[in-house]
């Protein structure tokens, strides 16, 4: 069997229906998983899911809207998650939002409670919800989207690098305290990727330019590159590796 096969798990992916979560979603879905297609739009839901179904040849996705600032819904999409697949074996929470760019300074405190909300307190929330299961199981994986980001300040995109920080301290959290039952969390983070959710970013001339003159590899990232590490951290492959944070940036940070 191949360290990476992902046949019989089942799989949630928040923010799934486009970008780095679809891309995810898909190619564990073509290495045998099932899984869940997320996010705030219904019918965005069940167009990716149709689209991986189509591709996988069999009803292997299933689309539940929800939105990651509502509890309840969050609660719903994991009892619905269940209902359909009857486990969560791996949850990868990738939603998250950034309604400002600017200086600390300027942000109104909306925004800044909006940006802690989604991006940390959900994914808690999430966390909490389905580790009791893992638990009983004595296995599971937890895998939190979250970006170079976390690892540096920024005169731009401040909160958002706070909550990204925040998301690679709650895995090694949940690593050191729930390893001795076989469940592994793992944050993955992302350099600049061509998504409509960093689009301001890479359309941005001056900002694209500054980012791949920091970048050896000079381009920035896809979607489908940042798949093959969440494969890894929800299969047989990933056993081991546990409260780490995986760059994926084409070097970005090494220079």
């Amino acid at each position: 069997m191949s360290l990476f096969n992902l046949k019989n798990k089942s799989i949630l992916i928040t923010g799934s229906s486009r970008g780095i979560g679809k891309a995810i979603a898909k190619h564990s879905a073509l290495h045998g998983a099932n899984v869940i297609i997320s996010s705030r739009k219904e019918d965005a839901c069940k167009a990716t899911a149709d689209e991986i179904n189509a591709l996988v040849g069999d009803e292997v996705a299933y689309p539940v809207a929800a939105s990651i600032s509502e509890p309840v819904q969050l609660e719903k999409l994991v009892n619905k998650t269940r209902e359909k697949f009857g486990k969560i074996d791996v949850l990868i929470c990738n939603a998250a939002t950034n309604p400002f760019m600017g200086s600390m300074l300027d942000m109104p405190s909306d925004k800044f409670d909006k940006v802690m909300e989604n991006n940390i307190k959900s994914n808690q929330l999430l966390c909490n919800l389905v580790i009791p299961e893992m638990v009983k199981r004595n296995d599971g994986s937890i895998i939190i989207i979250s970006s170079i980001g976390g690892l540096k300040g920024s005169n731009l995109l401040g909160a958002y690098n706070i909550s990204k920080a925040a998301d690679i301290m709650m895995v090694k959290n949940i690593a050191a305290e729930f390893g001795k039952n076989n469940i592994r969390a793992n944050s993955i983070a992302p350099g600049l990727i061509k998504t409509d959710f960093a689009k301001a970013l890479w359309e941005n001339p001056e900002i694209l330019k500054a980012v791949l003159g920091n970048t050896p590899m000079q381009r920035i990232g896809e979607p489908d590159e940042i798949a093959g590490a969440a494969v890894m951290l929800s299969s047989k492959a990933g056993e081991y590796i546990n409260g780490q944070t995986i760059v994926i940036d084409g070097g970005t940070t090494i220079v």
